[in-house]
């Protein structure tokens, strides 16, 4: 065996920020807007929702999978809020055997100058985003001051690279972000460009969608076994 045993990536629960844009790029609004503005990515809290949806994934978790040799987070408040919630679900002594890591690899993309825009103002300032998104697709074009998912991906690679020298047989859970599991697909199943360009529609990853992947030793590596699974 040359991979992790199991791989299981986590979304974030419910954050305020989701609850605010309501599934849009942009806030509709400024009244939408006004409970998370000018609070950076790396701090938004969850929702009381979002809370709930993490103790039940701790559950449906430790029920299918029991407890994780490694478990990862981003560093970024609403994966900390939501491991937290997870780790609800097991006993101290479970808690003792399970090793907890910050990676900055997996962390969400920058989002640029258009973070805290609504739907008006990102037309008004950035009014060639639209074409310029068309022409490229959502894989390579780079957000205003922000970063592809393309050149993203280079920072999943080296941190799939790392699971893979350093957890050969163990069980692994990631809590990561909506763009990182794309760019974690795209890299694992082996995507074409094409495939990466936008979810499917019905397939954008829901708050604690659980992703799992199993080493398959014939083919000798991670084969993608559900996607999106949700416990609540």
């Amino acid at each position: 065996m040359n991979r992790p045993a199991l791989l299981v990536l986590v979304r974030h629960a419910q954050s305020m920020r989701n609850e605010a844009k309501g599934g849009n790029t942009y806030f509709p609004d400024d009244e939408s807007r006004l409970p998370v503005q000018g609070i950076p990515d790396h701090e938004i809290p969850l929702t009381d929702l979002g809370h709930g949806q993490a103790l039940l994934t701790g559950s449906g978790l430790r029920n299918r999978f029991g407890t994780f040799d490694y478990i990862y987070h981003s560093g970024y408040k609403r994966t900390m809020d939501t491991m937290n919630g997870i780790l609800q679900a097991y006993t101290s002594e479970e808690l003792a055997r399970m090793k907890i890591r910050m990676n900055h690899f997996i962390r969400e993309r920058h989002a640029g100058y258009a973070y805290d825009m609504t739907t008006e103002e990102a037309a008004t300032h950035f009014p060639w985003l639209k074409e310029y998104w068309k022409t490229f697709g959502g894989f390579f074009a780079t957000p205003p001051g922000g970063e592809s998912l393309e050149l993203f991906s280079s920072g999943i690679y080296l941190f799939l690279n790392m699971l893979f020298r350093d957890r050969v047989g163990e069980k692994v859970l990631v809590v990561t972000h909506g763009g990182t599991l794309r760019c974690f697909r795209f890299l694992l199943e082996h995507w074409t460009y094409d495939k990466a360009e936008k979810w499917p529609t019905g397939q954008s990853p829901k708050n604690c969608g659980v992703t799992v992947y199993q080493h398959d030793s014939d083919k000798g590596r991670l084969v993608l076994q559900e996607y999106n699974t949700v416990y609540y």
